[in-house]
This record gives C-alpha cells, structure tokens and sequence, in this order.
C-alpha cells in the first residue's frame, strides 16, 4: 500500500484524485457526480476562499500502482478559533472495501493534523457551509439531493475500523405536494408577520439576490452567533457561495423574511438537477449546462436546503412563516416531491412539527470523531 500526498498543480495527480468516485460508484445507480467545477476549486489554492485563512492537504492511497482511495484533511483555523478547537475535519473520503488503504490514508491524514498542533479529527465536514455533512447511514436507496454526500454501505464500517465513533446525526425528510397541509399555518404566518412587521422578500432575478448577498452574511453569522460547531464566512466566502448558488437557484424559490430593511429569516429551495448531473457526469462544459437549464424547468423535485430565523424571532409564530413559505415553493413551483436537508437530530422540535406537516424522514447522515493524541 503506498499514499502519496497529492500536488494538486499537477493535472496528472489531480485527475486520479477526480476520477476515483467514477470508479467507486460506476454500479450505483443513485450516485450524483458533484459539479466539476466546484470539487475542482476546492484543490486549487489561488481561487478557492478557504485557503486565504486556513489549509488543506490531499492523500490518495494505490495498491499495485491503481488508486483504491482517497482523502482530504483540513486545518479550517477560523472554525478553530471560534470554537476554541484544535479540530481537524476529513473530507472527500472514498475507498474501496480495503481496510488497510482507509487504514493507510487516516494515518496520512492524521500524521498531517497532529504536525499542524491539532489534537482530534471529525468528519465529513468540507470547505464551506454549503458542503453537506456527515456519512450517509440509512436511504442508501435514495438518490441524494443535489451536494448532499452519498457512499456504499460499507463505509461506515471502514471509519469506525481505525478508531473513529459516531457522534452527531442528521436527518433529511421527504414530503410530497399532496400531503395534506394546515390552513392554519398560512393564516398563523399571516398574522405574525403583521403583529410583528415582518414580511417575506420575493425576488425575480438573480441580480436582485446578488444585492442581498452582504446582509444575508450578516443574517448568517448573527444567526449562529452563540451555537458551536459553525464558523462565520468571511466576505470572500460569502460572494464565492453565491456565485455558486445563484448559479442554479430558480430567485422565485428564495424567500428572506424582513423586518423594515433588515433579513431575519430565509427559506432557500433549489430545483434539484441531480439527474442531469448523472447524465453529464458533473461537467458543465461544453454542452452539460444546456442539459442542467432543462433539468431547473422540468423537475418535478425541489431541494429545501436551508432554512433559519434569528434567535430574536423564532417563537411566537416565526417558524410558521418558514413553514408556510416552504408549501408554498412546492406548489407554485410546480413540485410534486421535495426533500427537507439535514436537520440536527437535536432539533427535536424542529423534527417533530414538519412531521405533523407530512414529512417522512428518511436518510440519516452521521458525523464522526477521533482523537488524535
């Protein structure tokens, strides 16, 4: 078994550790490539935000002079400083059933961790809140929505074989547009919002939304401020995750509940185009973005990924608004399916009320933690 830490200037190098998942998955029919692009950022060092305050390295391991796995580690500085952490996260993890080559790699990776002063390693946690967590441990049936990881089965199996243990866990829920719906939750967010001056932002262009983009920094970092495991974005991160949102976003799907001038809360949806990513392998040149336009149009799944009000106006009535907003993006999308992303199995409340509103969650991802001293 031999792992080599990867150049990512050199393209030979870079397209081994690309190409890997194509052969991982080429059986599993529910796999969506990721956008080309965006994975391909996250190697280069003169273009991606992360890397203007923190660090990353890349193994890939080869047996017999074929690559059999990969992994990232990262040195996120600002998510250490503001927990008060020495916190290693691994990312990109892909292996075959081998585990001397998981062995191999997390070795690598921790060797690398523990040389920069860090003292535990969790994962998967990528590069920018837009990256989705954990490992997938049930809905393996299930295509993923659109930046949400998918893996075999058999990898939880290999991570907890080299020490690590699982510790948080999020779910994400199904809800199909004829599941009956409240009334009374569209009457209570009407109410809300004029006892309390709110009103939902609705935008018709992406240049509207991009106007929008430092105050939605703002909302974001002041709606985690006091939580744990989340880091502010920083102005660069900030304007390349819109760029990589508004990308695909349909503006009509985008909901910002205001208070005068000000966000307090937002409701993001995105058409899932996950079909078309399967289609063209993730490439959006030269032709693939045609495919993924036609895919935004005729979709009958929409993607709620991201949802939240400042503390200040969560109760009384302030998840109704969210509520209310998501039934209608499903409807007057046009939707026939959508899939509610990631909550925080912590966030019982929050599981239970879109429950009663018909959601069936049905995949679980799980992070996982190792200390490294």
């Amino acid at each position: 078994m031999k792992v080599s830490i990867l150049d990512p200037g050199d393209g030979h190098q870079a397209r081994v550790f690309l190409d890997l998942p194509f052969h991982l998955y080429r059986d599993i029919p529910q796999w969506v490539p990721p956008i080309a692009g965006d994975v391909r950022r996250m190697l280069d060092r003169q273009r991606h935000p992360f890397y203007r305050h923190s660090e990353a390295a890349f193994f890939i391991a080869e047996q017999d002079d074929q690559p059999v796995g990969r992994i990232a580690v990262l040195d996120h500085r600002l998510y250490n400083e503001y927990n008060h952490e020495k916190t290693a996260f691994f990312y990109l993890f892909e292996c075959e059933d081998n585990p001397d080559a998981a062995a191999a790699l997390f070795e690598a990776a921790s060797l690398w961790a523990r040389g920069r002063g860090l003292d535990r390693m969790i994962g998967p946690k990528g590069f920018t809140a837009l990256d989705g967590l954990g490992l997938l441990v049930r809905g393996f049936e299930h295509r993923p929505a659109l930046g949400i990881p998918y893996n075999p089965a058999y990898y939880p199996a290999l991570i907890e074989s080299v020490g690590f243990e699982g510790y948080n866990e999020v779910v994400s829920g199904y809800l199909s547009a004829t599941s009956p719906f409240p009334e009374k939750i569209h009457e209570l967010s009407e109410r809300v919002q004029a006892r309390r001056g709110l009103h939902v932002a609705r935008f018709r262009t992406r240049r509207d939304l991009r106007m929008l983009v430092p105050r939605l920094q703002t909302l974001y970092n002041n709606a985690i401020s006091g939580t744990s495991g989340n880091s502010p974005l920083t102005d660069d991160e900030a304007r390349a995750m819109a760029n990589q949102i508004l990308w695909f976003a349909d503006p009509r799907l985008i909901k910002i509940v205001m208070k005068d001038d000000e966000p307090v809360g937002f409701l993001f949806a995105y058409p899932d185009i996950s079909a078309a990513l399967q289609r063209t392998r993730g490439r959006l040149f030269p032709f693939g973005w045609v495919d993924i336009l036609r895919e935004m149009r005729r979709t009958k799944w929409v993607n709620i990924n991201g949802a939240g009000m400042v503390e200040k106006y969560r109760g009384l009535g302030g998840t109704a608004i969210l509520f209310s907003e998501l039934r209608k993006s499903i409807v007057e999308g046009g939707f026939e399916h959508a899939e509610v992303v990631q909550i925080g199995v912590e966030n019982e409340r929050m599981q239970r009320e879109l429950r009663d509103l018909g959601v069936d969650f049905y995949k679980t991802h799980r992070m996982y933690r190792k200390n490294l001293l």
